[in-house]
């Protein structure tokens, strides 16, 4: 295998407590990243970053990931605040050096295509137009490249009715931009706090688990409860035309 990115989602950081655990966790998660042997390439992370988007939780987020010796790559998610994404991040390599919170990287073995699905004022997500005709354009630049797409929310419905109700709204948009395009090797996703694998625009979508507090299958009409079960994340692995994903347990669970 010649590509290899760690996918993990969903810390939910804050400036208070539970900061500390919140922190902790992923903390252990990025640990268990560079347990892994041989390392991977970059680590992405899809979202809901920090629990209520305030500037503070990002400044905490940038304590634990400052000085993270890998490629380490940020999306937005529902409870993230752009601006304040921005505010703490742009211009840095956590958002591809970019001003804004949708950018592409340029790895030797892919391209990583980060999207912003944040909605103001909605627990669900959107794209746009604009920035799905920015991704057909990424995707077209280098088209014998392997692309994964990295966003937080969904696209598809899971079958637990509540987190269904917050997916995408454009997600057949988004399905029509993947389809015109043979190198993307997976979609990365977030917001379920549950790993999720289904076919979608011609790819592969995967969800990866939170670093700190789980969803239960809730498949009835009711919240999900979020339990402290063991933390782990994905890893994606690509070579010679095959990608493959592995779940990689962290050692100890998250703790209230």
């Amino acid at each position: 295998m010649t590509a290899a990115i760690a996918h993990l989602s969903d810390p939910h950081l804050t400036a208070g407590q539970p900061a500390d655990a919140r922190a902790a966790a992923l903390r252990r998660a990025l640990d268990r990243v560079l347990a892994l042997d041989p390392l991977p390439d970059c680590v992405v992370i899809t979202g809901d970053l920090v629990d209520q988007g305030g500037p503070e939780a990002y400044r905490t987020l940038r304590e634990v990931i400052g000085g993270f010796p890998l490629p380490l790559h940020l999306t937005a998610g529902n409870h993230d605040d752009p601006g304040a994404l921005l505010g703490e991040f742009g211009g840095t390599g956590f958002l591809g050096g970019a001003d804004r919170t949708h950018y592409a990287v340029d790895h030797p073995a892919f391209t990583l295509v980060a999207l912003d699905s944040h909605l103001p004022d909605s627990p669900g997500g959107r794209l746009g137009a604009a920035q799905l005709a920015w991704l057909d354009s990424v995707l077209a630049r280098r088209p014998d490249v392997p692309a994964l797409v990295c966003l937080h929310h969904p696209p598809i419905a899971v079958g637990i009715p509540y987190l269904d109700g917050m997916r995408l709204t454009d997600a057949a948009e988004l399905g029509a931009v993947l389809a015109g395009h043979r190198n993307v090797a997976r979609v990365l996703a977030g917001h379920l706090h549950r790993p999720v694998v289904a076919a979608f625009g011609g790819s592969t979508l995967t969800t990866a688990p939170s670093t700190y507090l789980q969803s239960s299958l809730a498949r009835h009409e009711g919240v999900p409860d979020f339990l402290p079960e063991p933390a782990s994340f994905l890893l994606h692995l690509g070579g010679d035309g095959c990608w493959v994903t592995h779940t990689v347990a962290v050692a100890e669970a998250a703790a209230h």
